[in-house]
Formats: structure tokens, sequence, C-alpha cells
């Protein structure tokens, strides 16, 4: 069977996609099923789970909080495979786990690759891996189990990079929308739509989804109209925390939100 995150894309016809993220454990440790299984209830097109770290670089205050709660709350990876692995056979929609090399190191990365399956986890985003590491030790391990390594580009990346990433990459290239950390933006700024057109330009292979800084109907619409759709995460995990972890009712607010 075909991996999920290539059947989607490989059926998506004229749709645009919404992926979000959350940090599992978060805000209680026990919350991450009811969210995942809320999310594809709603129409939600991929989940990025985020593994919790102490250290999370790429990271805005916000997603940085929900971690330190998530780690607080007692959540793991040993623990976040078991609750995956208990609704693996209701959910549809591929999870993408998203989180820092660290956590994954120490688990060993052939036995993550093995709990991703066995959770029913299609594909990995692993901001801080560098991408030697990631053809020589990761690719073949996660190849081996079918699993996709999504890889990130900025505005800052080399046109060989990005060629070289598309050429070595399957599933979709995450399109950072700006070098900063994650975080709400009101709009993208003319220098950020130059860099949409230029990446459009390119005519990869790989579809692309642009994260980082949507929260509104502007910036959705900027990242649907030069890509297969937007990622967003801050906005929708202050969103799930502020409604006390009640998915239905975070989602309805970000609904609103992306509509105004």
């Amino acid at each position: 069977m075909a991996n999920k995150i290539n059947q989607v894309f490989a059926n998506r016809g004229d749709k645009k996609f919404l992926s979000l993220y959350f940090c599992a454990g978060c805000p209680t440790l026990d919350s991450t099923a009811d969210v995942i299984l809320t999310m594809q209830r709603r129409g939600i097109d991929f989940i990025e789970v985020g593994i919790p770290f102490s250290d999370p670089l790429a990271d805005g205050p916000v997603i940085q909080s929900a971690a330190t709660q998530a780690l607080k709350n007692g959540m793991n990876l040993k623990t976040l495979f078991a609750q995956l692995k208990a609704i693996k056979d209701d959910v549809q929609i591929p999870l993408i786990l998203m989180g820092y090399l660290n956590p994954i190191l120490h688990y060993g990365i052939e036995a993550f690759c093995q709990s991703c399956v066995e959770s029913g986890v299609s594909g990995m985003i692993i901001p801080d891996l560098p991408f030697k590491d990631y053809q020589d030790i990761v690719k073949p391990i996660a190849d081996k189990y079918d699993l996709r390594v999504i890889m990130l580009i900025t505005p800052e990346t080399s046109e060989e990079r990005i060629r070289f990433i598309d050429d070595n990459t399957d599933g979709f290239i995450y399109m950072v929308s700006s070098a900063a950390i994650t975080g709400a933006q009101k709009s993208f700024d003319d220098a950020k739509q130059e860099y949409f057109r230029r990446i459009n330009a390119m005519n990869l292979r790989n579809p692309r989804m642009i994260g980082f800084g949507i929260s509104n109907k502007q910036t959705l619409k900027a990242a649907q109209d030069n890509a297969a759709g937007a990622i967003i995460g801050s906005k929708f995990v202050t969103l799930l925390n502020e409604a006390d972890g009640n998915a239905d009712t975070a989602l309805d607010r970000l609904f609103d939100a992306l509509a105004q």
C-alpha cells in the first residue's frame, strides 16, 4: 500500500490542503488521540504531531510553551507511540511527526521508524537534521519502512540546495515562509511573495506546503495560491490552549479566523 502522504497528493485534483500542527501531550497528556480524531472529522488533510523537546530552536514562544507543558505532563516518544497505536485503525489521514533530532537519536532511528509504522505514522519532519546525515543515515532506514522525511526550505536556501532536496526527498517540501521562528503574522510582505514566485518558477517535482506565520484569510490565501496548501501551527496551538484542549472549539475559532 502506498504511503498516505503520496496518496493524498496523487488524488488532489484542484484541492488546496490544510495541515495543522499541535504538540503531543499539550494541554493534557491524554488529549493527543482526541485532537487527532477531531481534526480528521473536521476535514483537516494532514496532521503534524509535535514531539516535545526542551530546546526547540526553530520554535517561537507559543510552541516552546506547549512543549514545556507537554514535558511537564510526562509526554515522551514511548507514550506518544502508544497513544497513536491505540487509534491507528481509526486514522485515515497522514500523520507526520515533527520533532528535533535529539529525542529521536535517544530512541534509536531504526526503532523510531519501526514504531512509526506500528502506530500509523507516514512521515517525519526533523528541522535540525543535517542533510548529509539524512542521506547517509536516516534516509536508508526511512526508505526501508516506506516513511517520508520532509525537508524544509527557507527564503535563504540556495536554488542548488532546493533542487538537491527536490531530487533526494519524496512526499512534499515544507516551504518556510520566513527565516524567523514560528509565529502568527498578519500578512506576507513583498519579499515573501517574491520568494513564493521564485520557487514556483523552479517547477519542482515535489509538491510544496507553506508554513510559518499563517493565521488569517490573507496569509492562508497567499500560501494556497503559491503551493499545494498551508501549514498552521502557532495559531492552532494557541486556540487549543485557550479552549482547554477542546479541539472542536479550537477548530471553530481557527476557521473563523481564516475567514477574516
